[in-house]
Formats: structure tokens, C-alpha cells, sequence
């Protein structure tokens, strides 16, 4: 093939061509992948090809070393090391000589390039002249080559390899040596000034053995110190970046340089004109504050566990209120008036930060906010107006309760009347600052004085401008759960505005200029309110459900009516939001559904046959009629044939993960629902989920709630489940012998305890399943595994409360069904006994997981014949 006109190929605006091209190269690298190498190698470093045919080579070696899933990154790494030794050289230097081009762009792709290698190599101990080299070429090399050498140094720094990151804190010194260098004062060139400084960021993590030893890090403070002074902004944001990275790393050894420069430096760069090195200047404040309260967490837990060993804790937010916070709350009057909703200004991040050291010095903050407030609430400057409302919803968390009450019952009326300002932007913060009130200070909000005006203000705020809608809905649904009253109360105080407030939320979503975010965040309004109705408001959300549910029928007759890629989205969007208020009304009115059961029922099916491929409204409607099967329970069996098709599509349906998921869930409440009527559905169902087991498509995180699912189809179908018993058995078995590979991998642990934990609750729905019919003995056989299980999880440390539960479960109930004492020798192991004490123990875990564990020591004692009452 011709090498050049493939990698143009890979570059092209038409995704046929690019597809193609892409699929040779593939084609190529698995035929022969050491000339693959070999030849994109040669290219990239090769001098007289076009600019971006070597960018094009970079990018095609980096693919060749990357992947997003785990496994499949494992074997493109193993495909590297089995390589020829003389060609794994002759490759990567070739890309080391591709540092020295002028072509920036070649160097950059060189750079990815070996990052890809070395997090394959370093780990091994392999490639001991990567760093001298980068090194050198910092040291030695022209200015192009040390911007290629530090970014080389930032991209393999910036990784998540744990591995990698271990094997670097061997190289922290020629890491360090390196970006130091280039990041001093005395560099005359500032893109290499800034590569290095970026680097040192990158890097600051791994070079903590050269922070603990107080003269390196002098000096590495220094450095950063004067690039936040440097004439380059790009500098001083990486230099503002890196303080950012010390103080979360290092926080303990940043005392002396708080008092001797970073308060001055830090109010410094926050008053900047570029408003990244601002936005950057304060982020180091909202790190400050994020450590100092996590911080006060992790002693105030130690004291209570009785350690007297704590972290250290300097107050530098406490001390620096009286300086930082003034100039916080100017940055608040910076808006861009013209900012999207999304973007991350200044403004916005002065916000971030008050919120923050609300959190972190509590009443402390409230003088300088307070006498802001107080100064700029009626300024004829809009941008002081709303900065000052701004500031009041920031603070209503963290505060003590008592003094931060009468503040916002002295405000209500005055925030509530700042909902008819002039200027939208006023208006739409003073929205927000109510939501935060209802939220953050509810016993605040007196039902009789306060409620009617400010229901009937942000009722006003969503009905008269769409760029108010969001903080108007996150207000009114807070203040619906602040009034809500006890589940299953007779009244509360929404009532007496329900019928009104139904009324105007309907009336906003049929309103012509109504986009869908507004229409969005309207029917989540009504969700909310739904389902904090009393009782004596559940007659309104049913004749509400007859609204809702012909504008669901009448939307079925518009997909006829899409032409174009919005319209398709739009009404998407509507059908969900209708789907997910009849689930609310449907949970909300609970067995009280049955009389309008059939019709919710026919314009769901209607609607799932009506759509097209790819539609997202399935999901919706999967939890619609989730909800009614819930509610009706055995009787939802009329509905089973008609719906069953729907359902088993979506099971089968692995193009579709996430919709494949919902049908998971379903099946479970399904079952649960039915009961022993179900019977006549669990083959398919069971067929199913034994693919999606097996399936290459769906990801392991499928795993763990399929497991679960045969546990609830065990436990509704009782005795008929041993069909499937030998199969499901052997599925548990083998799912029990995963275990942790990789220390320290977070994603990986996740997944190993929540598959236990789905292992677990299948075999105690088969175990009372089993009990319940007369079959234990087809449990006997299955008994070391389970028990093997029950060992390994009470020695797992990373163990969750509900892993623990369900453990707890199935040690009780395989107890309960060998009354006979038959099997007692399992029940003498200490890990069992050791498990449920400290289970029940834990008062961190709530009582129902306490109990379990409980009942399950009494259980065991029962079956060692022991008598005696349980204290443990």
C-alpha cells in the first residue's frame, strides 16, 4: 500500500475515506505489525515528508499502543513486548530523533508516541536511556527539541497506569531535573518556559521523595513562584496550575509558604486582567478549602474511632477570610452577560469558592458577604445587584444554623421581590439563591409567610423568561421536597397550592416558545410535585394522569411527522418527560392505579411499537411500566403477552447497552411482582440473560445485576427454578473466582464487590427458593463454594455494607434451611461468626443490615446447638 495517500486517508473530512483508511492500517498492523512499526516510524521521522503525513504516523503508532478497555490494552502491550528486540529499538529511536525536528507538530506526535512505549516499558525496568535522554535534550538541545523533550515528560506523566505511576517515582530525579531547568526565570525562551512548567505540573505527583527534602523544595517553589510573575500569561496559568497540584498533594508542608508568598501571589493573580490566570488564582483557594474540609472529616473520624493521630491543619481559609473573600465577591460582579449557561468564567469560579469557604470556615464567612450584601443589594449596577444575591445563595451552607436563620428570614421577602428585576440575569440568580435557600436552610421558609409569595414568584419567573427556567424548576422542586410533609401524610402545606401550581407547570409546557430544556425541566417540576402529593391531593394527580396521558397518545401521531434530525430529538424528549410523569403518577397513586391500569398500559405498547430504531424514549417507558407492575403485582399477568416482545427485544438487544440494562432491571421487578405467574416467561427470560452473560458486547458492570436476577426469578418461581439450577450454579462458581488483580484499581474493586454482592443474592433466592419446596439437598453440592465465598469476602477489606448484607443473608438462610443440624461442620468457621458480629456491630450501617446480621448469629448458634442468648 501506499503508505502517504492511507495516512492522508486518516486526515480527510469525508468519514467513507477516513473509514477506510483507518481499516487498512488496521489490516496492515495485523499482518505483519513489526513492518507496520517499522514504516510509520520512518515516516514520522522522516524529514521530507508533508508536515502532516508525519502527524498523520505519530497518531497511527500512538492508536497502536492504546485502548479503552483494560483487557484489550493488556494484549496490544503483550503484542509489543513480543517483538523483535532490534526492531523495538530501531522504532523508538527513531521517534526519540523525531524530538529534534523543527516540525512541531511531528515532535508533538513523537511525543504521544513514546509515552504509549514507556507506559508499557518503565513499569518493566526496560528503556533505562528514555529519561537521560530527555534530560540531555533539555539540557543540551536547541529550543524545538526541549519543547518535544517536556511534553514528552508531561504526556507520561499524565497517566492513571498504576503501574506507570509507580515506576515513575524512580525517575524523580532526572524528572525533575529536567523540568526545573526549563521552567527557571533564566530561560530566555517562554513556549519552552511554558512546556516545562506544564511538565511540572504533570509531574509534581511523582516527585515527592524530592519534596520531603526541605531544599529541593525551596527551590521548586521558587521556580514556580516567579513563573506566576512571568510576562507569558500561559506561564502564569501553569504556574497557578501548579500551586493548584502542590497544595491538594502537599498540604502539610505548605505553612511556610503560605505566610511568605502564596497569600500575597494568589489575591495577586486573582485580580488579574486574564481571566484565566484569575479563574486559575482562585481555583488554588477552592483546592485550599476542598483539603481543609476534607481534612476536618478524616480527624473528626479519627477522634471518634479514638486515634490520636490526625492530620495537620494550618486554618488557611479561616485566616485568610478577611483578605480573600472582599475580592471573591468583587470577581462575582464580573458576568458576562453574554456567557453561555455552560461557560466557566470568572465570575462563575468566585462563586465555586464562596460556596467552598462557606463549607470550610462556616460562620465565619458571613460578616464581609454580609456587609457586601448589604452595600450592593439595591445598586443602580446591575452586575453589583446580582453579585450581592449571588453571595447570599452561596453561603446558606456551612453557616451555624442559628446564626444564619434570622439572616435568611430577613432576606426572604427581600430575594423573593428581586424576582421582578429589571435585568434577567437579577432575576434568574435570585431564583437560584432561593433554590439554595429551600435546599440548604428549609426551616427558614415559614409556610405561612413566606411560602405563597415564593411559590407564586417562581411560578411567575418559569412562565416569563426560558433563560430563567432552570433555576426556577431546581427552586420549586426543592421547595416541594422542603414542604412534602411525612411519606403518606394526609396534608401538608403544598395542598392547598397543588391544583394551582399543576395548573401553571401544565400550562408552561404547552407553551409555543417553549424549547425543550424549558419543557424538560417543567415536567421534572411536575414529577416532583407528584410525588410529594398528599393524600388529599392523590384525587388531582389522578385526573392529572388523564391529562398527561392524551397528550402521550396524541405524541404517537407526530412521529409520522418527523423530518429532520431536531424534530426527532424534540419529540424524543417530550414522550420521555410524559413517560417519566405517568411513572411518578403511577408510584405516587400505587395499587390505586388499577381503574385507569389498561388504558396506561395500551398507549405505552402503542407507543413502543410506534417507535423507531435507536429511539431513547424506551427507557422511560421500560420504567413506566415498571412502575405498574410494581402497583398491581399479580395482576399486571394480563399485560404480559402483549408486553413480553418489547421485553425480550430489549434483552437481546446488545447494539443498545444501556437499553439492555433497563430490560435487566425490568425482568427482576417483573418477577418480583408476579411471582409464581411468571413461571410460563422463564425460559426466554432465562435464556436471555445467560447470552447476555456470554456476551462480548455488554461490559462487566451487566454482570453483577443479571446474577441478582436470578436470584429474584429463584425466589418468585420456587421449586420450578431447578431447571436452571445446575447452569446458574456453575455461572456463580465461576463468577466467584474473580478476584482483584490490580491493588489500587478502584474500577476494578467496584466491580469485583458488586458482583459478590449480586453473586450472593442469587444464591439466597435460590437457597429459600429450595427451602420453600422441599429441595434443599440439591443444594449440598454447592455448599464449599459457597462457603469458600463467605471466607473470601470477610477477608476482603474493601467489603461494602450491602456485600455484607446479602452475605449475612445467605448465611442465615442456609442455616434456616438445614434445620436439622445435617450440615452443622460448616457453621464452626470462625470467619462466620466473626462476620456477623462485626457486622451487627458496625454502627455506621443502617438497622436493617444490622438485624440481618442478627438474625444470621442466631441462626449459627442454633445450628452449634448452643442456647445461650447472643450478645455479640
Amino acid at each position: 500500500m501506499d503508505i502517504n495517500q492511507v495516512l492522508e486517508g486518516t486526515l480527510s473530512p469525508d468519514a467513507n475515506i477516513r473509514k477506510a483508511a483507518e481499516d487498512q492500517l488496521t489490516q496492515a498492523a495485523d499482518s505483519d505489525f513489526p513492518q507496520y512499526l517499522t514504516i510509520l516510524a520512518g515516516e514520522l521521522a522522516n524529514e521530507q515528508s508533508q508536515p502532516h503525513i508525519r502527524t498523520a504516523a505519530g497518531l497511527a503508532l500512538k492508536n497502536a499502543f492504546t485502548a479503552r478497555e483494560y483487557a484489550r490494552l493488556r494484549q496490544v502491550q503483550e503484542r509489543w513486548q513480543a517483538l523483535d528486540p532490534q526492531i523495538k529499538s530501531n522504532v523508538k529511536q527513531l521517534s526519540l530523533n523525531t524530538l529534534s525536528t523543527s516540525d512541531a507538530r511531528a515532535g508533538q506526535s513523537a511525543a504521544q508516541f513514546i509515552a504509549s512505549v514507556a507506559a508499557i516499558e518503565l513499569p518493566q525496568n526496560q528503556w533505562p536511556e528514555l529519561m537521560q535522554t530527555l534530560v540531555q535534550n533539555v539540557g543540551e538541545g536547541p529550543p524545538h527539541q526541549k519543547m518535544a523533550s517536556l511534553t514528552t515528560i508531561g504526556f507520561i506523566c499524565d497517566t492513571d497506569d498504576l503501574d506507570l505511576r509507580e515506576a515513575l517515582q524512580h525517575h524523580s530525579n532526572a524528572i525533575l531535573t529536567a523540568v526545573v531547568q526549563g521552567a527557571r526565570k533564566e530561560e530566555p525562551n517562554n513556549d519552552v518556559r511554558y512546556a516545562a512548567i506544564s511538565a511540572l505540573g504533570d509531574s509534581i505527583e511523582f516527585v515527592r521523595s524530592n519534596f520531603e527534602n526541605e531544599g529541593e523544595r525551596n527551590y521548586i517553589m521558587q521556580v514556580i513562584c516567579e513563573a506566576t510573575q512571568a510576562d507569558d500569561n500561559r506561564i502564569q496559568q501553569g504556574a497557578y496550575g501548579c500551586l493548584n497540584r502542590i497544595m491538594g498533594l502537599y498540604y502539610d508542608k505548605m505553612r511556610f509558604y503560605m505566610e511568605k508568598a502564596l497569600f500575597g501571589l494568589t489575591i495577586q493573580g486573582m485580580k488579574s486582567d486574564e481571566e484565566d490566570v484569575a479563574k486559575l488564582a482562585i481555583e488554588f483557594w477552592c483546592t485550599v478549602c476542598e483539603e481543609e474540609i476534607s481534612i476536618e472529616d478524616d480527624n473528626q473520624q479519627a477522634q471518634a474511632e479514638g486515634s490520636t493521630e490526625l492530620r495537620d491543619y494550618f486554618n488557611f481559609a479561616r485566616v485568610a477570610t478577611q483578605e480573600v473573600v472582599p475580592v471573591l465577591l468583587e470577581l462575582l460582579a464580573k458576568q458576562d452577560e453574554d456567557a453561555d449557561d455552560n461557560e466557566y468564567n470568572v465570575s462563575r469560579a468566585a462563586y465555586q469558592c464562596l460556596q467552598l469557604w462557606a463549607s470550610c470556615v462556616g460562620s465565619g464567612v458571613v460578616p464581609p458577604v454580609l456587609q457586601f450584601v448589604e452595600k450592593n443589594l439595591r445598586s443602580d449596577d446591575w452586575h453589583y445587584r446580582d453579585a450581592a444575591v449571588s453571595a447570599f445563595g452561596a453561603i446558606v451552607e456551612g453557616p451555624e444554623e442559628t446564626v444564619l436563620e434570622p439572616l435568611v428570614k430577613q432576606a426572604l421577602p427581600v430575594l423573593i421581590s428581586m424576582m421582578d428585576d429589571q435585568v434577567i440575569h437579577v432575576k434568574d440568580s435570585a431564583a437560584y439563591a432561593l433554590g439554595r435557600i429551600c435546599e440548604g436552610a428549609p426551616s427558614a421558609v415559614d409556610e405561612q409567610q413566606h411560602l405563597p409569595p415564593l411559590i407564586g414568584a417562581l411560578f411567575h419567573g418559569l412562565s416569563s423568561h426560558t433563560k430563567m427556567a432552570s433555576s426556577c424548576c431546581w427552586a420549586l422542586m426543592n421547595l416541594a421536597d422542603r414542604f412534602a410533609g411525612e411519606p403518606g401524610c394526609d396534608t401538608n402545606p403544598l395542598s392547598r397550592h397543588f391544583q394551582e401550581s399543576i395548573q401553571h407547570i401544565l400550562q408552561v409546557t404547552e407553551r409555543g416558545d417553549a424549547d425543550n430544556q424549558l419543557r424538560t425541566a417543567a415536567y421534572e417540576v411536575l414529577n416532583s410535585f407528584v410525588n410529594n402529593a398528599a393524600n388529599d391531593s392523590v384525587g388531582l394527580v389522578a385526573t392529572l394522569s388523564s391529562v398527561i396521558l392524551e397528550r402521550l397518545e396524541k405524541s404517537i401521531a407526530l412521529q409520522g411527522q418527523v423530518v429532520s434530525v431536531e424534530d426527532k430529538l424534540t419529540l424524543e424528549e417530550m414522550q420521555t418527560s410524559l413517560a417519566s410523569v405517568v411513572m411518578a403518577i403511577v408510584q405516587r397513586l400505587e395499587a390505586d392505579v388499577r381503574p385507569q391500569a389498561d388504558r396506561i398500559m395500551q398507549i405505552l405498547l402503542t407507543l413502543l411499537e410506534s417507535l423507531p430504531p435507536k429511539s431513547s424514549v424506551p427507557d422511560a417507558v421500560f420504567a413506566a411500566i415498571s412502575s405498574i407492575a410494581i402497583a398491581l403485582e399479580e395482576d399486571f399477568i394480563k399485560y404480559m403477552d402483549a408486553f413480553s416482545k418489547f421485553l425480550y427485544s430489549a434483552l437481546g438487544n446488545h447494539e443498545e447497552p444501556a437499553l439492555c440494562s433497563v430490560a435487566i432491571g425490568l425482568v427482576s421487578d417483573i418477577t418480583r411482582a408476579l411471582g409464581e405467574k411468571v413461571q410460563p416467561y422463564c425460559d426466554a427470560f432465562m435464556n436471555y440473560l445467560l447470552n447476555n452473560l456470554r456476551s462480548p458486547q455488554l461490559g462487566n458492570q451487566f454482570k453483577p445485576a443479571i446474577l441478582q436476577c436470578f436470584g429474584d426469578i429463584a425466589h418468585a418461581i420456587l421449586g420450578a427454578f431447578e431447571t436452571y439450577l445446575p447452569v446458574v450454579a456453575q455461572v456463580l462458581q465461576q463468577a466467584s473466582s474473580v478476584s482483584l488483580t490490580t491493588d489500587g484499581n478502584f474500577e476494578i474493586m467496584d466491580y469485583v464487590t458488586s458482583l459478590r454482592e449480586g453473586i450472593m443474592d442469587a444464591w439466597d433466592g435460590i437457597i429459600v427458593a429450595m427451602k420453600s419446596s422441599g429441595k434443599t439437598q440439591l443444594l449440598v453440592q454447592y455448599l464449599d463454594s459457597i462457603f469458600e465465598l463467605l471466607r473470601v469476602v470477610q477477608m476482603d477489606s474493601n467489603r461494602t455494607e450491602g456485600l455484607l448484607r446479602s452475605s449475612c443473608g445467605v448465611i442465615g438462610d442456609l442455616a434456616d434451611a438445614f434445620p436439622a443440624g445435617n450440615m452443622r461442620e460448616y457453621f464452626h468457621h470462625d470467619f462466620l461468626t466473626a462476620m456477623t458480629r462485626e457486622t451487627r456491630a458496625n454502627q455506621d450501617f443502617s438497622n436493617r443490615t444490622r438485624e440481618t446480621a442478627r438474625w444470621a448469629r442466631e441462626q449459627i448458634k442454633r445450628q452449634l446447638g448452643g442456647t445461650q442468648s447472643v450478645m455479640a
